[in-house]
């Protein structure tokens, strides 16, 4: 039978490798690190004694990429969900809290109530997005939106560095309204929260690793993709090129794995590796860092099967997500503070913290900093028009990976969607 060789077993890797081995295909997965995940991924931490997260990442009810994924890994029942669409906010500088209740239904009431829209905020406000559905593909957020006003400080600011993890004045205003017409668009059934109760790992990567044991599919961790063979383009159909081997690192005992006349690749790796595999092809060279700072406090802030959250404004941190004695931070288009040192980041997160949560420095126990300083591609608008679609330009390689042109921002949800298009775009 035919195999599909799988380069990489982050979340993109592990989404394909489920997509094809559950639609009868013999997929065989190597990964250069000792685990799978990538970005996306759990961890135990000596320094906290707990389990965390690299990252945190808050899920949209409207994800139906995510949703059929977990479903197909049995797994939907491992992330947790507020009753309603509501997301609470304080403003660090002026101390003044809020929720954003977003109404069931595609009409936007929650604009008109006061208790349900940003605090200091008008209906007419709203209106300030309404160049974002017709941005062109080299517009800034900023060049489509008044930065006058709360709204924008309190919302479209805070809505943008969340999703894209780059900053409004440089960030795609298309992947922004991509956002917007695929969760705010479709009204609070779209907007429902989704946090892993028990972290990112248990719920999206280790079901799925199981799921693939089931099916027979073996990872190859600790083996590095040195370089890739290519056929001349004139002696296959199409004028395409294909692969003929995979040639794995010394160390590895894999060695050269030369590729059979329907074997074919699922490049699921970052765009830099890619591009220096792959001759010729146009991927994005820039990045935006994401940093986390998990703090283990004195007393549990939430119950063991709970996650809550909240948003800060007006100071370093961006979220702040609580779970049992845990408290993780995440600050996203974080480059700047990326080079600063673990223990300056660690006073500015935890000042930020503290003051949101009325805890004081007897409330902590332990801090763990985690840079990301390439954990997104820079999400502008030359960045951007340097996505590469899964087709490749040879005849049996496909890509998959946020940072592939899937029309959204690199998220997991992106990530999902990308596995799907690839594993798809593969000839039968």
């Amino acid at each position: 039978m035919a195999r599909v060789h799988i380069i990489g077993s982050g979340l993109a890797g592990l989404a394909s490798a489920v997509e094809l081995a559950q639609a009868g295909r013999d997929v065989s997965i190597y990964e250069m690190a000792g685990q799978a995940g990538g970005r996306c991924r759990s961890f135990f931490d000596e320094t906290l004694g707990r389990t965390i997260d690299n990252g945190n990442h808050l899920l949209m009810s409207a994800n139906h990429g995510v949703r059929d994924y977990l479903r197909s890994i049995g797994s939907h029942g491992r992330f947790w969900s507020p009753r309603e669409a509501a997301y609470p906010f304080f403003d660090l500088e002026t101390q003044e809290r809020w929720t954003l209740n977003i109404d069931k239904g595609a009409f936007p009431r929650w604009i008109f109530k006061p208790g349900s829209r940003v605090a200091g905020t008008r209906p007419w406000h709203y209106l300030s997005g309404i160049r974002l559905p017709f941005a062109g593909a080299e517009r800034t957020v900023d060049e489509c939106l008044n930065r006058a006003g709360p709204l924008y400080r309190r919302f479209w600011e805070p809505l943008t560095v969340a999703a894209l993890n780059t900053h409004p004045s440089e960030a795609t205003a298309k992947l922004l309204w991509r956002v917007m017409a695929e969760t705010f668009a479709k009204g609070g059934a779209g907007c429902v929260p989704m946090v892993a109760r028990e972290g990112l790992g248990p719920a999206l990567i280790n079901p799925a690793i199981a799921t693939l044991e089931k099916l027979g599919v073996k990872i190859h961790f600790g083996t590095r993709l040195r370089d890739v063979k290519f056929s001349s383009a004139e002696k296959n159909r199409g004028g395409k090129g294909r692969a003929t081997a995979l040639v794995f690192s010394d160390d590895t005992g894999i060695g050269t794995i030369n590729l059979a006349a329907d074997d074919n690749i699922v490049l699921a790796i970052p765009p830099v590796p890619a591009a220096g595999i792959l001759p010729g092809l146009i991927a994005p060279t820039q990045s935006r860092a994401i940093v986390n700072a998990h703090f283990r406090v004195a007393r549990p802030l939430t119950s063991k099967d709970e996650v809550e959250f909240l948003g800060l404004i007006g100071g370093d941190a961006d979220w702040l997500f609580m779970r049992d004695d845990i408290v993780s931070v995440t600050v996203s288009a974080a480059d700047v503070i990326a080079n600063w040192s673990s223990k300056t980041i660690e006073q500015a997160l935890w000042r930020d913290t503290a003051f949101a949560l009325g805890l004081d420095e007897q409330d902590l126990v332990a801090a763990r900093i985690i840079k990301e300083k390439r954990a997104t591609f820079a999400q502008t608008p030359e960045q951007t028009a340097r996505r590469p679609g899964p087709v490749t330009n040879w005849s049996n390689i496909v890509l998959a990976g946020d940072w592939t042109n899937t029309g959204l921002p690199a998220s997991i949800e992106g990530t999902i969607r990308s596995a799907i298009a690839a594993s798809r775009a593969l000839p039968m």
